[in-house]
């Protein structure tokens, strides 16, 4: 799978509003068939930070995902309400779903 995680520094004025307005944008993406996963954070030490999580199954599927309409359409509109570029992470990895953090194991009788 590739899996990606970013960060976009909002404009300030932008934050509390981030959400909607990448909506549109995260609806069509989560709706594509080779997308695993895509879901938006934000930060606890800078409210004006979003980070996204995102994969999907494999290089194709990534392929998709750069060549569709919303994607084009994001890559217009986004940008004006940054306040930088997002930085990126973007790893190819041999698995397809998260894996268990052994070190944090939770007991099954609870």
């Amino acid at each position: 799978m590739i899996f990606i995680t970013a960060k976009f520094r909002v404009l300030p004025e932008h934050a509390d509003a981030w959400p909607e307005i990448t909506r549109e944008f995260t609806e069509a993406t989560r709706r594509e068939p080779g997308c695993l996963w895509f879901e938006w954070s934000r930060s606890l030490d800078d409210p004006d930070e979003y980070v996204l999580t995102e994969a999907f199954r494999d290089d194709e599927a990534g392929a998709a995902h750069v060549g569709s309409e919303h994607f084009a359409t994001a890559r217009q509109v986004l940008p004006r309400h940054l306040a930088e570029t997002p930085r990126i992470v973007n790893v190819s990895v041999p698995q397809d779903d998260w894996s268990r953090l052994g070190e944090m194991a939770v007991p099954q009788e609870r």
